[in-house]
């Protein structure tokens, strides 16, 4: 029958047995709609936590349904488990571990290399193995298949199928989820393409868009995230402009959208957090560099964006500086540290580093998130006060809106503070702004 044929009958009467490697914003998710699509599934973590939560139907990811893991669980249709040697078993495994930056602002893809080692070990033939972590162009190529191919001693487009599917999460969104968000998958080989695709178009709701290889897959993801954070540069730069200048930025944007075609709405901030924006530009500089091409464009952004946690402590000083007290022994109180509205997620947030200057500057930092209790950074626990009242408000010198969370009463705020920075423009709709300063 061939190795393309035979999966393509299993896709279609739903017999491919799924194993999804890493349990977290993007792996669970996709485990789940996978599991509720018909596909008997199995979830991979090192995490001992996650694992044991899972097989209690018990979800710790904002975008997944609590009654959906519970029921998909329940009914034997997914299970995790901390051994890698459930991969003999499945006939499609998506890999959906971290891809951070080491130190030196450099990528660490020692989670993928790992976990391509160990997939190796019990690869089997007729297996599609799909990498879906944002990297740079040609890890799926030139990392993944020689490791794969040394480790299971299987040959790549013959004996495995071997494809890139990058994730397109977007935590805390209300309309677009993994289900019904358009994929891209690229493949080594026509055949690989077309079964991969295949495969992801029995889950999703979504289209998926079919590319001609790996690289331009995860091409195309790198420019997704670049596109924003190049455009968020560009009015995070702006904005000091403005500032400057007297003028409000957010005014300005606002009457720039008025424009029905060519022109994008994008806002400025406190600087960028996420699993993503902030990380894939790092990716795509470090690879051009071995061409011997510097994406200055991009690098400048970068930098811009970098600063802005900096610029908004400077800005916190000034206001302070106005009221003639000084930043060193002030009291501060940031509302929010989420890397973005309404969620619990704060990888990279921009609101961390903006608190972790303020502190080594002297002041006297408090926090309120109503969906962050208590946050780690730099090996130190950080808690978060539980509530806030008028009372508590003005006991501080300054109030900084690092994250425009909807459960924050910002009316209540700006009558009680004696001075509050909003980074976000979250107090757009407050009516009292004599003590209001925006970025």
């Amino acid at each position: 029958m061939g190795l393309k044929n035979e999966l393509l009958e299993k896709i279609q009467n739903k017999t491919i047995k799924v194993g999804v490697v890493g349990l977290g914003y993007v792996g669970l998710p996709l485990a789940v709609e996978k599991a509720k699509a018909g596909f008997k599934t199995t979830g991979f973590d090192v995490q001992a936590q996650k694992v044991d939560m899972v097989n209690k139907g018990q979800n710790y990811i904002g975008d997944v349904v609590n009654e959906d893991l519970a029921e998909i669980v329940k009914s034997g249709m997914l299970k995790a488990t901390s051994d890698f040697s459930f991969i003999k078993e499945v006939d499609f495994i998506a890999i959906c571990v971290p891809t951070p930056l080491d130190i030196h602002q450099q990528p660490d893809i020692s989670y993928v290399r790992d976990s391509a080692v160990a997939v190796s070990k019990y690869l089997k033939k007729g297996t599609m193995v799909v990498l879906e972590s944002t990297t740079y162009p040609g890890t799926t190529e030139e990392l993944l298949k020689p490791i794969l191919e040394e480790g299971s001693g299987l040959v790549c487009g013959k004996d495995f199928y071997l494809g890139f599917s990058p994730e397109r999460v977007d935590p805390g969104n209300l309309i677009y989820k993994t289900k019904n968000t358009p994929k891209v998958v690229g493949a080594i080989g026509d055949d690989a393409r077309e079964v991969i695709a295949a495969m992801y178009r029995a889950v999703l709701s979504s289209d998926v868009y079919e590319v001609s290889s790996p690289a331009v897959a995860e091409m195309e993801k790198i420019l997704e995230n670049t596109y924003r954070n190049i455009n968020i540069g560009l009015v995070n730069e702006l904005a000091q402009l403005c500032h400057k200048m007297k003028i409000s930025i957010w005014e300005v944007i606002d009457a720039a959208k008025s424009k029905p075609y060519g022109f994008q709405a994008f806002y400025p901030g406190p600087g960028l957090g996420g699993h993503c924006i902030p990380l894939d530009p790092y990716y795509l500089s470090w690879k051009a560099r071995e061409f011997g091409f510097h994406t200055s464009m991009i690098e400048s952004s970068m930098m811009i964006n970098d600063k802005m946690p900096e610029y908004t402590v400077d800005r916190t000083a000034e206001i302070l500086n106005s009221f003639e007290k000084s930043l060193k022994g002030a009291k501060v109180l940031q509302l929010g540290v989420a890397y973005k509205q309404d969620i619990d997620d704060y990888r990279e947030s921009p609101a961390i580093v903006v608190g972790e200057i303020l502190r080594n500057k002297g002041a006297q930092v408090d926090y309120y998130d109503p969906y962050i209790l208590e946050y780690k950074h730099s090996g130190k626990i950080i808690k978060g006060l539980k509530n806030i009242s008028d009372e508590t408000v003005k006991k501080y010198d300054i109030v900084i809106v690092t994250t425009a969370h909807t459960k924050v009463d910002y009316e209540m705020v700006a009558k009680n503070a004696k001075a509050v920075f909003d980074t976000k423009n979250a107090m757009k709709a407050v009516k009292n702004r004599k003590n209001l300063y925006l970025l």
